[in-house]
């Protein structure tokens, strides 16, 4: 592979992912000051600020996850692993939808936990294709169980 097709294709894998995190933003953003604000949190609930910044990390490396795959073998070659990065990050922005947009956070949560089952297959279908994806895909696993446990826990307690 080319260094050209290299670079066009760690930016085409970077746009995706935070076009995806933009996507939830659309959802997300207008519901921070307002309804989340409203909601009784347990005192172990990160700042508001902290989340940007730890997500702006992890859909980057997701990003790089992503690209090593594709790299090692093309669309074609890395077929499977890909379509469930794809399935999985469908699954991300539909968190957002559901938890900040539909203010659903029971049914957010029963999606989370779908979500969190289809990271875990694809960090392990990266990991078999290249190891350091499948590394990269670690602490977005991490993030996204302690993100269910705070889920479930605001539902729990705000119904």
């Amino acid at each position: 592979m080319s260094l050209m097709r290299s670079v066009i294709g760690l930016g085409v894998w970077i746009g995706i992912c935070f076009g995806a995190a933009f996507i939830g933003s659309i959802f997300t953003n207008p519901s921070i000051p307002t309804w989340y604000a409203g909601l009784i949190k347990p005192s172990w609930t990160p700042p508001s600020w902290i989340f940007g910044p730890v997500w702006s990390a992890l859909y980057l490396m997701m990003a790089l996850a992503a690209w090593l795959v594709w790299r090692q073998g093309g669309l074609t070659a890395a077929s499977m692993p890909i379509a469930l990065f794809m399935v999985q990050l469908g699954l991300n922005v539909a968190w957002s939808i559901l938890f900040f947009g539909l203010h659903m956070p029971g049914l957010a949560f029963g999606e989370i936990v779908i979500l969190w089952f289809a990271i875990l297959v694809t960090l392990i279908a990266f990991w078999r294709s290249t190891p350091l994806a499948g590394y990269l895909l670690l602490p977005y696993l991490i993030w996204v169980a302690f993100a269910a446990v705070l889920n479930f826990e605001l539902w729990r307690v705000n119904v």
